[in-house]
């Protein structure tokens, strides 16, 4: 392999590691089957190794879907200072004022999450086993990289600041070196009353983390300066990483941040997994393990989904706001 090859390579599996790695997506759908209730976790257990490996298929499409990039972040502070409290947390509402255009431009993560979450709901309604799964490993990615503080910010990888690698290097190096440190017993999945603001209520507190993650990481490169970076193969790449030594001080400094928000990411999936079973009406899932419906069956049932919906928005306000 020639030498612009080998550095595009690097380059490449440089951003691929910068979404929680797939490590931390991996790590965090697995754990979050856990909270679910008996009635949930018999099915999800079942299929745990699905919901654990299709947690990355999002990161995987953002090279070939157009629209797929600004779903996993927000650039609240484009939008002001004031940014958490004059943001309408509501689709329709930002886009009388901001532009659906300028939102696509600087992220819809919370946006995306409520659109994922009644798309869950539908495959429970349809009782497709196949949907259920698939949207809900997608669904675990994105309140996941909602979490994480440099998904929330312009200077998502320190570009700003000449701290250029810091986005992979929170949420990547660190989950792998030190999660064997991490507590991850997060209790019950318990329901959402409301799950658009309580994806929004993630988002404010991963924010409010920004301007700490990116000073202090500045502060400490200056007293480590040559030792601040080193080699290590993964695979068969050799990729330029953060020494172990950095790492260890950098995650003493955040003071348990990254444990933090993987166990915020991980309960709230657990709860918008079952909120979203329970406002489907709590169907069998017992019964859906093994059955694999014919596309006939699953014809029907998104028509008499359909026809619910349809008679629901005749009588009360359309519940998504999307």
């Amino acid at each position: 392999m020639n030498t612009s090859l080998k550095l595009l390579s690097l380059v490449l599996l440089w951003i691929i590691l910068s979404s929680w790695g797939f490590f931390g997506h991996q790590r965090i759908n697995r754990l979050a089957v856990f909270t679910l209730p008996p009635e949930m976790s018999r099915f999800y257990k079942t299929n745990i190794n699905f919901i654990t490996e299709a947690s990355i298929n999002p990161d995987r499409r953002r090279f070939s879907v157009p629209d797929e990039a600004p779903r996993h972040y927000i650039d609240l502070d484009h939008y002001g200072d004031s940014a958490l409290q004059k943001m309408p947390r509501f689709w329709n509402a930002a886009i009388e004022i901001f532009t659906e255009d300028t939102l696509k431009a600087y992220g819809i993560v919370p946006w995306h999450v409520n659109i994922m979450f009644y798309r869950l709901k539908d495959a429970f309604l349809m009782k497709d086993p196949d949907r259920i799964l698939r949207i809900s490993a997608d669904l675990g990615h994105y309140i996941a990289d909602a979490h994480v503080p440099l998904h929330t910010t312009e200077n998502y990888n320190g570009q700003l600041t000449g701290q250029e690698g810091i986005h992979g290097f929170w949420e990547s190096r660190l989950p792998e070196l030190f999660f064997s440190e991490y507590d991850f017993f997060v209790g019950k999945a318990t329901y959402l009353e409301n799950p658009q603001l309580a994806i929004w209520a993630g988002i404010e507190s991963a924010h409010r983390d920004v301007e700490f993650v990116l000073s202090e990481e500045k502060k400490l490169a200056e007293k480590f300066k040559e030792r601040k970076y080193t080699f290590e193969t993964k695979g068969r790449q050799t990729v330029k990483v953060y020494t172990r030594e950095y790492s260890k001080a950098f995650h003493k400094i955040l003071d348990g941040m990254v444990e933090r928000q993987m166990r915020a990411s991980i309960k709230l999936i657990g709860d918008f997994w079952f909120t979203a079973w329970v406002d489907a009406g709590q169907p069998d899932m017992k019964s859906l393990i093994d059955h694999k419906p014919s596309e006939d069956e699953l014809l029907k049932r998104r028509q008499e989904v359909e026809e619910w919906k349809n008679q629901r928005v005749k009588t009360r306000d359309h519940e998504q706001d999307s």
